[in-house]
C-alpha cells in the first residue's frame, strides 16, 4: 500500500515468530493474539485472544500490550507500552518461556526477498489501539491532519474501537467491487454471519455510487437500515457482518468492529401508568472497552428494564444507548447481531450434548450458504475458548449449574457479539460456582468483549472493572470501582446497604451520588462522547433478517427437535404405554362384538384416549421452549417455521400413536357397521382415520393452552380439566342437539365432532337406538361424516392460528412494533 502525506516514516521491520515471518508496514499497525482474525495469530493458552498491537509512531516502533491476562515482556519485564527496534525480544503470556517474538531487519537489496502479504489480499481484520487503564477513559490520538475526515454518523472516532482507524484502505473502485465471504471476491470478508456472495459497490454512470445486496442472509446496511439497493455518498456507512465501509475522499476505507467497542448510555428514561410510574430515571454512564460491568440493586429498581433498554429488546421511551459512537437504536437493525444476551433461564435443550446443541444453533444462525466445517470449526473454537473440551460430549442437563451457563454463553459467542449481557448468570448456583462463573466473565472481557451482567450477587463483584447501583426508581446510587462502592455508602456489607434502600427511603440516592466525586470521575470525566438530546423511542425497527430459508430453518428445526425427544426418555415411555393403556381399556370395553351394552362406552373411550394422547404430547412443548424461542425469534428465527416444526414431529408421533391406539382396542372387534362397510372407506380404517384427526386436532390444542399459560406447573391441570370437557361435551353423556348455547359451545370441542364420525361409521344410532344416539351428526351417511372430519381439520387450523397470534405476544417488544 502506498504509503500516504502524514504517515509516520518509521523503518519496515520483520517479525519472526515460531510459526514464520511477517514483514511489517509502518503504515498499519500489527495486532498479537489467538484471534484467528489477529495479523500474528499465537495459538497459545497463555496468549489472550487481542494481546498486544504493534505501530510506528513518530519514526519508530513501539509494542503496546491491550490489557492482556498474563502480560508483554521485554527484556524480562512486563511492559505497558515500549519503544522496540530491530534485535528485540518479546515475549507473550510469561517472562521465562511464553511465546517469542523476534524482530529484524528486512533483507538487503539482493538477499533472500522476505515474505509480503499479496497487495490485492484483503489485511486480517485488526482490533482498536489499547485503552490506558485509568479511571477516566482518554480518547485515542485523533486521525493524522492529511487524512480525509471520518464518517459523519460517528460523533468523536477517536473514542471508538471500531473508527479510530481503518483496517484497510484502497482507492475508491471504478468498476463493480463484489464484497463476500468466497475467496473469488474482490472485497473478501472473513466473517462467517457474511454470505459468500454478499453485495456488491457498483459504480454509476455519473460517476456515483450505489450498494446492491445479492440476496444475503444477514442483509446489507445502509446507514443502519436494510438495504436491497441505493445510493452511497461520502460518509455513508455500509455494513456487511462486521465490518463498515465508507467512501472518504477519494479512498474506500473499511472499518472492522473486532469486539473492543465502547458503550455511552444517555438520560435513559421508562415509565408505565400514563407515566405516574417510573422504572428509570435519566439513566447515563460510560462502559469503556473490555469492560466488566456489574449491575445490582435491590428488587424492583429497574435492573431488568435497564438491560432490555441497553439490548434494544425494549428501548427506553426516552434516551440515547451509543454503540461504539453508533446510535444503538436508530441502528438496530444492524448493530443487533453484535449484541449477545443470556437470559437468567437456560437457552439450550437439555437434552442434547454440548457439542450437538451448538452444532443446531450454529445451523440457525450462519448464513445458509456457510458449510458444514467452518460451522464445526467455530463450534469447536467456542467450546475450547470456554473450558468445555472435557464436556462436549456431555447432555446438558447432567452438567452442573456453572457449567450450563458456559454452554448457554458458549451458543451466544457463535457469532463473535462485542457486547454480551448476561441476566443473573450466577442465580441459583454455590459460592464456588458463583465465583466460576464470574472469573469466567472476567476472561471473555479481557478477550476483547464489553460484557455487562445484571445479578443479585455480591460474592464476585471484586473482579468487576465498574459497578452500577441502582436505587428504588430506576436511578443511579453509585457508579464507579466496585471496591469503593460500601465505603461510598457508608455500610461495611451489602445485606445493610440494600436494606437501608428500602428502609431509608426518604434519603435522596441519586442526589448524594450526583454531588459526590465519584459521579464527576466516572460519568462526567469518563464519557468520551457528546451528550444527544434526548428524543423519543424509536418507530418501527424492521424484522431480523433470516440467516435460513424458511425451509431450511423449518428442517433444522425438525432435526433438533426430532434428536431432543428421542433423548429425553421419560417421553419415550409415556408416549409409547399411553396408547396401548388407553387401547387396552377400550379393548376391554368393546368385548368381540360392539353391541347396545358396549358400543358407546367403546367409543366414549377412544374419545378420551385420543384428546389425552394429543394434549398430552404438546401441552408443555411451548411454555418450557419460550426463553430457547424469545432469544432464536430475536435473532432471526421465523416463527412459523418454529411452530411447523412442532407440528410436524408432535403431528407424526400423535397420530402414530392413535392409530395403535385404535388398532389395540378394535382390530379383530365386530365393529357392527351396516352391511359391514362404513361410509366411505372399510370401517375400520376409517375410525382410524378419525381417532388420528381428533388427536392431532387435540395436539394443537395443547398446543394452545402451552402458548397461554406463563408456568410449566399449570399445564397438568389444564390438561384434566381438558379432558373433562371432552367427555362432557362430546354427544355421550348429554343431548346437545337442540340445546340452546350448549350445542354451540360444543362445536368447539373436538370430541364432538370425532365421536359423531365414529357413530356415523358403525351405525350407531342403529346399534343404541335411542334419543341421545338420534343425533343428526352420528348418521351413517357420507355428507354427515364429511362435515364431522371437515370440522375437525377446521379446529386444528383454527387452534394453530391462535397459536402463532400467541406466540407473537411472547417475542421482544421490538419486533412487536
Amino acid at each position: 500500500m502506498a504509503e500516504r502525506p502524514g504517515t509516520p516514516t518509521a523503518p519496515a521491520l520483520v517479525m519472526e515468530t515460531d510459526t514464520g515471518s511477517t514483514v511489517m508496514d509502518p503504515t498499519r499497525a500489527y495486532h498479537v493474539g489467538r484471534d484467528p482474525l489477529s495479523d500474528i495469530v499465537i495459538d497459545d493458552p497463555r496468549v489472550s485472544w487481542h494481546h498486544a498491537v504493534l505501530r510506528a509512531d513518530d519514526g519508530h516502533w513501539t509494542v503496546a500490550d491491550a490489557n492482556s491476562t498474563n502480560g508483554t515482556y521485554t527484556e524480562g519485564r512486563r511492559v505497558h507500552q515500549r519503544e522496540v527496534g530491530p534485535g528485540s525480544v518479546i515475549r507473550f503470556g510469561s517472562a521465562a518461556d511464553g511465546p517469542r517474538a523476534v524482530l529484524a531487519d528486512p533483507a538487503p537489496p539482493g538477499g533472500a526477498p522476505a515474505p509480503v502479504e499479496p497487495s490485492d489480499a484483503r489485511p486480517p481484520a485488526a482490533a482498536p489501539a489499547p485503552v490506558e487503564p485509568s479511571d477516566a477513559r482518554p480518547p485515542a490520538a485523533a486521525p493524522p491532519a492529511a487524512e480525509p475526515a471520518p464518517p459523519p454518523a460517528v460523533s468523536v472516532p477517536a473514542a471508538t474501537g471500531t473508527f479510530r482507524r481503518p483496517t484497510s484502505v484502497r482507492p475508491l473502485p471504478a468498476r463493480t467491487v463484489r464484497i463476500g465471504r468466497s475467496p473469488d471476491n474482490e472485497l473478501v470478508v472473513d466473517d462467517l454471519v457474511v454470505s459468500r456472495r454478499h453485495a456488491e459497490l457498483r459504480t454509476r454512470p455519473d460517476g456515483t455510487y450505489e450498494i446492491v445486496d445479492l440476496g444475503s442472509h444477514n442483509g446489507t446496511y445502509l446507514n443502519g437500515m436494510p438495504v436491497d439497493r441505493a445510493p452511497v455518498r461520502a460518509g455513508d456507512i455500509v455494513g456487511v457482518g462486521h465490518s463498515a465501509f465508507v467512501l472518504v475522499g477519494d479512498e474506500l476505507q473499511e472499518f472492522v468492529d473486532t469486539g473492543e467497542v465502547s458503550l455511552d448510555v444517555q438520560d435513559l428514561t421508562v415509565s408505565v401508568d400514563g407515566g405516574r410510574k417510573t422504572l428509570l430515571d435519566h439513566v447515563s454512564f460510560p462502559v469503556g472497552e473490555k469492560c466488566l460491568l456489574a449491575v445490582v440493586g435491590p428488587s424492583g429498581a429497574g435492573k431488568s428494564t435497564l438491560l432490555n433498554a441497553l439490548t434494544g429488546l425494549r428501548p427506553a421511551q426516552r434516551g440515547t444507548v451509543l454503540y461504539d459512537g453508533r446510535d444503538l437504536y436508530h441502528d438496530y437493525a444492524e448493530l443487533r447481531r453484535r449484541i449477545g444476551l443470556v437470559p437468567q433461564d437456560d437457552i439450550l435443550h437439555a437434552q442434547l450434548t454440548v457439542r450437538r446443541a451448538l452444532s443446531y444453533a450454529a445451523e440457525l444462525r450462519f448464513p445458509q450458504d456457510t458449510e458444514r466445517s467452518e460451522r464445526e470449526a467455530r463450534v469447536a473454537e467456542v467450546i475450547r475458548e470456554l473450558g468445555l473440551e472435557q464436556r462436549a460430549g456431555q447432555p446438558i442437563h447432567s452438567l452442573s449449574g456453572g457449567q450450563r451457563k458456559r454452554v448457554s454463553v458458549a451458543l451466544e459467542l457463535l457469532t463473535k457479539p462485542s457486547l454480551l449481557f448476561l441476566d443473573e448468570p450466577t442465580s441459583g448456583l454455590d459460592p464456588g460456582m458463583d465465583r466460576s462463573v464470574m472469573h469466567m466473565l472476567r476472561g471473555l472481557a479481557d478477550d476483547g468483549r464489553t460484557v455487562v451482567v445484571v445479578t443479585h450477587s455480591v460474592l464476585s463483584l471484586d473482579v468487576c472493572d465498574r459497578l452500577l447501583v441502582l436505587a428504588p426508581g430506576g436511578r443511579i446510587a453509585y457508579y464507579g470501582p466496585p471496591g469503593q462502592a460500601l465505603g461510598f455508602f457508608g455500610f461495611a456489607e451489602w445485606p445493610e446497604a440494600f436494606e437501608a434502600f428500602e428502609s431509608d427511603r426518604g434519603r435522596d440516592w441519586a442526589e448524594m451520588y450526583r454531588e459526590s466525586r465519584f459521579h464527576a470521575q466516572y460519568i462526567v470525566g469518563a464519557t468520551a462522547q457528546p451528550r444527544l438530546p434526548a428524543g423519543p423511542a424509536p418507530g418501527h425497527v424492521p424484522p431480523p433478517p433470516k440467516t435460513q430459508s424458511w425451509s431450511a430453518q423449518l428442517r433444522t428445526l425438525v432435526r433438533r427437535y426430532t434428536a431432543a425427544l428421542s433423548a429425553d426418555r421419560t417421553f419415550l415411555v409415556i408416549m409409547i404405554a399411553l396408547p396401548f393403556v388407553m387401547g387396552a381399556m377400550a379393548r376391554a370395553l368393546a368385548g368381540s362384538r360392539l353391541d347396545r351394552e358396549t358400543a358407546l362406552n367403546a367409543l366414549l373411550i377412544l374419545s378420551v384416549g385420543a384428546v389425552l394422547t394429543g394434549a398430552a404430547n404438546a401441552v408443555r412443548e411451548l411454555v418450557k421452549e419460550r426463553p430457547i424461542y424469545q432469544r432464536e425469534r430475536a435473532v432471526g428465527l421465523s416463527r412459523s417455521a418454529y411452530l411447523m416444526s412442532k407440528v410436524v414431529v408432535l403431528g407424526a408421533i400423535t397420530v402414530l400413536q392413535a392409530v395403535v391406539l385404535t388398532l389395540v382396542a378394535l382390530a379383530g372387534v365386530d365393529l357392527g357397521a351396516p352391511g359391514g362397510e362404513g361410509v366411505l372407506l372399510p370401517p375400520l380404517p376409517e375410525i382410524a382415520l378419525a381417532v388420528a384427526l381428533l388427536s392431532f386436532t387435540a395436539m394443537m390444542l395443547g398446543l394452545l393452552i402451552s402458548a397461554l399459560v406463563r408456568k410449566e406447573e399449570v399445564t397438568m391441570p389444564l390438561l384434566v380439566l381438558l379432558a373433562i370437557v371432552q367427555v362432557v361435551f362430546c354427544g355421550a353423556l348429554l343431548k346437545l342437539d337442540g340445546v340452546a348455547v350448549i350445542e354451540q359451545l360444543a362445536w368447539l370441542v373436538p370430541s364432538r365432532w370425532a365421536l359423531g364420525a365414529m357413530a356415523g361409521t358403525i351405525g350407531l344410532g342403529r346399534i343404541v337406538p335411542g334419543e341421545l344416539t338420534a343425533d343428526p351428526l352420528f348418521e351413517h351417511s357420507a355428507g354427515v361424516w364429511l362435515l364431522d372430519m371437515g370440522m375437525l381439520l377446521v379446529l386444528s387450523v383454527l387452534f394453530g392460528c391462535l397459536v402463532a397470534r400467541l406466540l407473537r405476544r411472547h417475542e421482544p417488544a421490538v419486533m412487536r412494533k
